[in-house]
């Protein structure tokens, strides 16, 4: 039976954080035999979830720019790689409506980004409401089908977002794996930080014009998902069928 760990906690603080590592191996030590979902929760039961335990995702973010993207989605057509997850903004969809459906069309998974890309943590739960109804709004007025899940623009989260997430009928999903792609490290290194993913991991890729090699990065990582008879999945595919099994942290 598939499930997913669960950590429970009032606010994300840097104590709060370190006790529920601590935590969350001694439970890893224990719960072995089973498998395990992480996720982050609040006391309530809303989640944030960043891992899986079957599978890799490849997740693409995308909140601004020209030239990067539709190289990576030509890129994954021509050579047929299964549908990824691609977390896109608004503001960027707006202008690229075109490039938007070719993912839809390839089938690829289209999750929510905001509208703006800024730090939620540092925005009233209104101006968080408004900016993904706003996102929302864009993708209904193209037409193009989004699951139900939001990535938070900048990574930056609280309990207070997987509430408001929650309650507008969404799932935050965040990664395990960071290639930092963005910071332009050289090719090998991205190629070395997603080498680190085992099965369960979603991998955090960019294909924003700041990303500007994550293209040349892209045959690799594809190869050793291969050669490691990886599956590539999507985030939908990764967290269906679930059950929690929870611990509560004071």
């Amino acid at each position: 039976m598939k499930g997913f760990y669960v950590v429970h906690a009032k606010n994300v603080r840097t104590t709060v954080l370190i006790v529920t590592l601590a935590l969350f191996t001694a439970g890893l030590v224990y719960m072995q035999s089973f498998s395990i979902f992480p996720a982050f929760s609040t006391d309530q039961g809303p989640k944030a979830f960043y891992r899986g335990d079957k599978g890799i995702v490849l997740s693409f973010n995308i909140g601004w720019g020209d030239e990067k993207a539709e190289p990576i989605v030509d890129y994954l057509e021509e050579n047929k790689v299964k549908p990824v997850t691609f977390f896109l903004s608004g503001a960027w969809a707006e202008r690229h409506p075109d490039l938007v459906r070719k993912i839809e069309k390839a089938g690829h998974e289209i999750g929510l980004l905001g509208y703006n890309y800024e730090d939620y943590t540092e925005l009233s739960d209104k101006e968080i409401i408004q900016d993904i109804q706003r996102a929302q709004s864009v993708f209904e007025k193209l037409k193009v089908e989004t699951e139900p899940f939001l990535r938070a623009p900048t990574g930056q989260f609280d309990e207070r977002l997987i509430r408001i997430a929650e309650k507008m009928g969404l799932s935050v999903i965040h990664w395990s794996v960071d290639s930092k792609d963005w910071t332009n490290p050289g090719t090998e290194e991205i190629i070395d930080r997603v080498k680190k993913a085992e099965n369960g991991d979603i991998v955090l890729l960019h294909a924003s014009d700041s990303a500007k090699q994550t293209e040349a990065a892209l045959p690799q990582i594809l190869e050793y998902i291969q050669t490691q008879d990886f599956e590539l999945t999507t985030v939908s595919e990764l967290i269906s069928g679930g059950t929690s099994s929870t611990e509560d942290i004071q």
